[in-house]
């Protein structure tokens, strides 16, 4: 067993003991998910709503599934979304599934919690181009919509405090537990194949615990990419420095959780890397000084592959009709 690299003080302190060393989740830097506690289902049922409904948007034609799909692994697998007017985004879509496990929200974590996110691309210009007040007056004229605010918040007037709040609460239910290595971390020995447990101590053995570790393999803090050397890319984002103003930050982003990463391709803030054997390449070259080989390479997607877990499912809601009285959307304007 080779001896593990340890990059800084958090490294130090999540590595986990070589991984025949001691019983599978013992000590492990990743652990495993579980199931969301629903304790309002009448909430995440008008947030579930809310999250397919595209009259939020101003085209009427762009709703959070349109980014955050919930059958391609709560992305849209394309490097950078498409927005209003088909105007390209200025950066890749993160998964929404396990996105409630996020330090914040947005590869520079400008939005601190679900809620604070859910209100910024309905009223971003370059995403679903509405604002918060149209999108509340087509909420207001729909009486069921009303009626069900009422149920669930206690008055008939919609306010986007309680929109985001209702996106949010759906959304903390996309968690993915019952991955083969969630298994295997409960102490089941025989739900990962021998190259994929050779992965998973390529992976740690390398120091890349030091960033993806926690429950969500990641999203737990930010890091600079391009440690060991520099990252090339055309993207205008600049990471965490657009937040903080900090020198110090300028590309640092929200370290990607790596749960259900065989479907969230392609890979990074920009894109760039459209398989995870690509992604995996520059990750250990930019990141850890390591070229790995084929071999390498190979069993660590292997690993990673064992990530996916149980994906949402549920009875797609059945949205209410507009009325005569509803704003009409305004696709191409």
């Amino acid at each position: 067993m080779s001896k593990r690299v340890a990059f800084s003080l958090v490294a130090a302190i999540v590595l986990a003991p070589a991984v025949g060393a001691a019983p599978a989740g013992a000590a492990e830097p990743i652990q495993p998910i579980e199931p969301a506690k629903v304790t309002s289902p009448a909430m995440v049922e008008l947030g579930k709503k809310l999250f397919f409904d595209p009259r939020l948007s101003k085209s009427g034609f762009i709703s959070c599934n349109s980014c955050h799909n919930l059958s391609m692994g709560g992305t849209d697998n394309l490097k950078t979304s498409i927005g209003h007017n088909w105007q390209q985004g200025p950066i890749n879509a993160p998964t929404v599934l396990n996105s409630s496990l996020n330090v914040a929200q947005f590869w520079d974590g400008r939005a601190l919690t679900l809620q604070d996110q859910a209100g910024g691309p309905i009223a971003n210009p370059g995403e679903m181009a509405s604002t918060h007040a149209l999108a509340i007056s087509v909420l207001q004229s729909i009486p069921a919509y009303v009626e069900e605010f009422k149920a669930v918040f206690g008055t008939g007037t919609v306010t986007i405090a309680e929109v985001t709040k209702a996106i949010a609460t759906f959304e903390e239910t996309l968690v993915t537990p019952n991955s083969r290595f969630d298994k295997w971390l409960k102490g089941d020995k025989t739900a990962l194949t021998n190259a994929e447990l050779e992965g998973y101590e390529l992976f740690t053995d390398s120091g890349c615990t030091a960033c993806h570790n926690g429950s969500a393999a990641g999203g737990n803090t930010f890091q600079k990419m391009g440690v060991v050397e520099p990252y090339q890319s055309t993207s205008p984002a600049e990471g965490r420095v657009a937040v903080t103003k900090e020198e110090a930050d300028r590309f640092n982003f929200k370290v990607p959780t790596l749960r259900n990463v065989e479907l969230t391709y392609p890979y990074f803030h920009d894109g760039e890397a459209a398989t995870l054997t690509q992604a995996v390449d520059t990750m250990g070259r930019i990141q850890l000084g390591r070229k790995f080989t084929e071999v390498e390479n190979a069993k660590i997607v292997a690993f990673l592959k064992t990530l996916t877990g149980d994906q949402p499912d549920f009875k797609l809601p059945i949205l209410p009709p507009s009325t005569d009285k509803t704003p009409r959307p305004e696709p191409f304007n």
